[in-house]
């Protein structure tokens, strides 16, 4: 009886702690969605405040990216405030005119109000400008070969729904919403292109 009792103890324990620190226990970036066709969505977003640092889209946040996002939530900024962590993570993959980047969205509370100033010079404050996105949700890893592939999926989509891309270049977002922990298969992953 005793180990029943333990085991339940540490059964408890450890779901308490993943959804801590799984997506569920993060406020999340609003948006609405307009329309859902399996995994396809088109959605509207508003403006949102990101905190953004340069990154390479297959690092996954190991060239030292996350680690900077992360020092600024936990007080890296001028206030020595504490920021909290919330949901997506956005990545813009670097293509041939910019280097890419990873952004955390700030919580509507912080940028309703006074943002810290930054501490590390590589780290800044960025609008993400809102509007309508068409969107593919899709688990595991990302990567380059996930990139091309879901990339491809979603464009496709926005051309059998006669949706026109906001830009010329049809550039493409990520958005991962799971700590690195999470396994492949449980992973929340979603590709974004703004639409007209």
């Amino acid at each position: 009886m005793t180990y029943f009792i333990i085991a339940v103890v540490f059964i408890g324990l450890g779901w308490f702690g993943w959804k801590m620190t799984s997506r569920s226990g993060y406020e999340s970036a609003a948006y609405n969605t307009l329309e859902t066709d399996g995994s396809f969505e088109l959605r509207e977003y508003p403006d949102l405040m990101l905190v953004t640092t340069a990154s390479k889209f297959d690092a996954q946040g190991n060239d030292g990216s996350f680690g900077r996002l992360f020092k600024y939530i936990s007080g890296g900024n001028e206030d020595a405030s504490k920021v909290s962590m919330t949901t997506p993570v956005f990545m813009e993959p670097d293509n041939g005119d910019s280097s890419g980047r990873m952004g955390f969205v700030l919580p509507a509370k912080v940028a309703d109000g006074s943002i810290p100033v930054p501490s590390n010079k590589t780290v800044q404050i960025e609008k993400r400008v809102g509007g309508k996105f068409a969107v593919l949700r899709f688990s595991g890893r990302m990567n380059e070969q996930t990139k091309t592939s879901v990339g491809k999926q979603l464009r496709q989509w926005i051309k059998s729904k006669g949706l026109i891309p906001s830009n010329a270049d049809n550039a493409i977002e990520f958005a991962g919403y799971d700590p690195p922990w999470t396994p492949g298969p449980l992973r929340r992953n979603e590709v974004l292109i703004s639409v007209e």
